[in-house]
């Protein structure tokens, strides 16, 4: 994203304010620090989100049997709740859920969110067809007004979810997906760059690839993107995103932040030692 040099003169009082704000991680500076409450303030507070967490977790059986993948112990904790906490602080609290497998035990276990200070609504995924295209879809109705920020249920982040907000409202695409850096992409859907743009997308590429930014399983869309949802689409990585980037209209968010894919045992494994 292109920047602005400012020269800004601050009370003292709101210098130490912003200061108190920079932890070297998340926020580095304070150059940093006075952009990132800007947009905490600017970002619409009634930016909803979509989680989807309705997959079976098939490679973490038996245990999915009876759990589902997002309830999955982390620290004390269920995976999605780490990630709705996450959410909470940073101001994003209107929060609808996809469930399928097992979607009684998420709405028991989270309820309507109060006590987690964030609005749960639950969406129930009519559709009995593996894929993250018609859960998105069937949400068309909650999310016709303005850009909404999609997560993974599987995915365990600290990533700044409103400097990509932000990022996708500057630019004004119909999509905006985040990428993580891996050493052994091929997983994953790999993403090739072309300035701010996506230019490539291949979910899970037979051959060698250059790039080694992948998915997250993080996106801002814009309701624009329902227009690229078919009855017939299954995958947004494979029937909605390369159409996207075809047209330029995919734009990448790389990011550096704590990433994990939950989508296997050995990672779960990596997860509970190292998040």
């Amino acid at each position: 994203m292109a920047k602005t040099r400012l020269t800004i003169t601050l009370d003292q009082d709101i210098l130490k304010r912003v200061d108190s704000a920079i932890d070297g991680s998340k926020i580095r500076n304070r150059s940093h620090a006075i952009e990132y409450l800007l947009t905490s303030c600017l970002i619409p507070q009634s930016t909803k989100v979509l989680i989807l967490a309705g997959g079976e977790g098939v490679k973490f059986r038996p245990l999915t049997d009876t759990l589902p993948k997002s309830l999955l112990p982390i620290k004390g904790k269920p995976l999605l709740e780490h990630t709705l906490l996450f959410l909470k602080e940073q101001g994003l609290t209107e929060i609808y859920i996809s469930v399928a497998h097992l979607g009684k035990k998420i709405k028991d276990y989270f309820g309507d969110g109060a006590r987690f200070g964030i609005r749960i609504k639950y969406i129930e995924q009519t559709i009995a067809r593996n894929g993250t295209a018609q859960p998105v879809l069937q949400a068309k109705d909650f999310f016709s007004d303005e850009p909404f920020l999609v997560i993974y249920g599987d995915v365990l982040t600290k990533l700044n979810f409103l400097d990509l907000l932000d990022f996708h409202n500057s630019h004004r695409g119909i999509a905006t997906m985040a990428l993580a850096s891996v050493e052994k992409p091929s997983m994953w859907g790999v993403a090739t760059m072309e300035g701010n743009r996506i230019k490539d997308f291949v979910e899970k590429p037979q051959t060698k690839t250059r790039s080694h930014l992948i998915n997250a399983g993080i996106y801002v869309l814009s309701p624009e993107v329902f227009k690229y949802i078919g009855s017939n689409s299954v995958r947004l990585e494979k029937d909605v995103f390369p159409r996207l980037a075809r047209e330029g209209k995919l734009y990448a968010y790389p990011f550096e932040s704590e990433w994990y894919d939950v989508s296997t045992p050995q990672i779960y494994t990596e997860v509970i030692k190292g998040f």
